[in-house]
């Protein structure tokens, strides 16, 4: 029983294909297309998805589309009704689209795979919760989905268990945390839809000093987590933008312009805005705990990609554990879908849980053998040097303990916004240099951006504040304190950006001002060959940290293909690429030309 998951036209369009129940193949469009959160209908993955699993779309059983298209249609009519004239050009905007190509979507799927089958429709937030709930070691569970919107809902809860799931209660549209959020990422000069995460790594270097204007003039905030915003501040309704002249006014000044510096103000805010969303996150969790009595929690929507957020949940011990989806944006809507139809519409039982996910480590991309690589490297006559597993292991952590950069291209791409592994950028996380040298020099970012460390499963409690494994990357932990370095009196007192070259602990390169860190720890079950490098690294060096940040440079997806993946490595300062079991030196290699068409010049099928 073959059905496919498609998630489509908001933002991060993706595909997944599950077999019985089984999660066999999942990827976004951008990986494929090369464009950032691409939203367009994800034919690319979907073909992959196919291939994977070796079949034509012919013989899908069922196709499952994340939400429901009249319904989101039905809200944003509404919505302009409320508002108009308001919003005329926004409105105008939108609507051709829909109704040329969105609230098509039946014949659109068909037109697109030649597919004349059954195609499902569940609502976007169930899509977010069975993304959650099914995948989780859980045999049931309580969930909580919290996001921009779907169709009409901006958060979710209920019950999972193995007779589907129950929706208990929802917050409506436009009252959204997630759009509060992203509300303070436009003000603070960064892209909505992609830039959260930099407010959120921005929230240490400030003071939580607009906390109290936000509760007085934003939100009404209620002890059940629930929340009304006062709309008169925000424009997404009907406007173009976020927010408006009256919340420019509350905030004394106009949102800063994309690219220009940073000031303590942006800190503060992004300081504030984090606090706030810690707050109705666990004011939430205390609620769905106190209605559903539930041991576990299963977490997905784009809010749940704070991890911050997440690590502070965890450390209250209202769940006895949780779970969140590592794709728990928009993409993760795919495997949701499906999990729906297979689960619920043709009421098939869940898999026997072992105490593992089933998520498989989210390495569910495409995947390069090394005669692929082979064919690809001599078809462009680029050097390189072969090595077996245990030598290429040994290589690589002298070459990390050098201080190289290193580009590492192995297995399965992930999936899910997070690099695990697979598509990752390593580094010595016990440089003072490191940091920079990646932001700067690598993937051409803001400084104050910190790194995660990749950690040997069994020995992230020697090195962090956490007892379980957190192997997507979604919880932040803080540093030992036997592993942290006392600051001088004088280090104390610095504020704002100029705390960022403070060395705080013996892994200066992934520890945040604040002694945190976002960290991913490497299950030997889950991506054998990534732990046995950390190993062979922490054999030689007493460290079994590196750092890891995803294979690209800033404005572009992670690397899906050896092609894309030589591509960042000629364009940036990485001193190394390892494509399986390839290496390749940046000095030997030949004048790189980036004005040819690579892609038409060779593409692997």
């Amino acid at each position: 029983m073959h059905i496919l998951g498609i998630s489509a036209f908001y933002h991060d369009s993706a595909a997944a294909l599950i077999n019985d129940g089984e999660i066999l193949a999942a990827a976004q469009e951008e990986r494929f297309t090369r464009i950032k959160h691409d939203h367009n209908f994800p034919i690319n993955a979907i073909k992959y998805c196919l291939k994977e699993a070796g079949i034509t779309a012919q013989q899908i059983d069922f196709v499952a589309f994340y939400d429901k298209p009249f319904i989101k249609f039905e809200r944003i009519l509404e919505t302009y009704l409320t508002y108009a004239p308001h919003g005329i050009k926004s409105f105008v905007k939108a609507i051709p689209l829909w109704i040329k190509k969105k609230i098509w979507m039946r014949e659109l799927i068909k037109k697109e795979l030649g597919y004349e089958g059954e195609i499902l429709f569940p609502e976007h937030h169930e899509s977010h919760a069975a993304s959650a709930f099914y995948p989780s070691p859980f045999n049931r569970a309580a969930y909580l989905t919290m996001d921009g919107v779907g169709e009409w809902a901006t958060t979710s809860y209920g019950l999972c268990h193995e007779n589907g799931i129950k929706i208990l209660g929802e917050l409506h549209f436009p009252h959204s945390l997630g759009l509060l959020y992203s509300a303070f990422t436009y003000y603070t000069g960064f892209k909505v839809n992609s830039g959260e995460y930099k407010v959120m790594g921005l929230a240490p270097y400030g003071k939580p000093t607009y906390v109290q204007k936000i509760y007085d003039h934003l939100i009404d905030l209620k002890e059940d987590g629930s929340f009304k915003m006062n709309m008169e501040y925000f424009d997404y309704c009907a406007g173009l933008t976020m927010t408006n002249k009256k919340f420019n006014d509350l905030f004394e000044g106009a949102p800063r312009v994309p690219e220009t510096n940073l000031t303590q103000k942006e800190m503060d805010l992004a300081g504030s805005v984090q606090e706030v969303t810690e707050e109705i996150m666990l004011r939430m969790a205390r609620h769905v705990k106190k209605i559903t009595g539930e041991k576990y929690l299963c977490l997905a929507g784009g809010v749940a990609l704070n991890c911050v957020g997440n690590g502070k949940l965890l450390r209250e011990n209202i769940f006895n554990d949780i779970w969140i989806q590592p794709a728990a944006g928009d993409a993760g809507g795919a495997i949701g879908a499906a999990c729906i139809a297979y689960h619920q519409h043709l009421e098939q039982p869940m898999p026997k849980k072992s105490g593992r996910d089933l998520q498989k480590g989210s390495y569910l991309g495409p995947h390069y053998s090394n005669e692929e690589i082979k064919e690809f490297l001599s078809h462009y006559s680029l050097p390189y040097r072969y090595y077996e597993d245990e030598k290429l292991f040994d290589a690589v952590s002298d070459l990390i303990s050098q201080e190289k950069v290193i580009g590492w291209f192995q297995g399965r791409m992930e999936f899910g916004p997070r690099a695990l592994g697979s598509r990752t950028i390593i580094g010595d996380a016990r440089s003072p240099q490191m940091q920079k040298k990646m932001n700067l020099k690598i993937k051409f970012r803001e400084g104050f951006r910190p790194f995660a460390p990749s950690v040997l499963a069994e020995k992230a409690s020697e090195w962090f504040e956490i007892d379980r494994e957190s192997p997507y990357m979604l919880l932040v932990a803080e540093v030992k304190n036997e592993k942290q370095r006392k600051m001088t009196n004088e280090e104390i007192n610095l504020w704002g950006i100029d705390q960022l070259n403070v060395i705080r602990s013996e892994v200066p390169a992934i520890t945040h001002i604040d002694y945190s860190a976002r960290l991913q720890t490497v299950n030997k079950l889950d991506n054998p060959r990534y732990h046995a490098l950390i190993k062979k690294f922490y054999e030689k060096t007493g460290c079994p940290v590196i750092v890891n940040t995803s294979f690209n440079v800033r404005g572009e997806p992670i690397v899906q293909s050896p092609l894309d993946a030589y591509k960042c490595f000629m364009r940036t300062g990485i001193d190394v690429l390892v494509l399986e079991n390839f290496i390749l030196f940046k000095e030997d290699q030949p004048n790189f030309h980036d004005d040819i068409n690579w892609r038409q010049k060779y593409e692997l099928d």
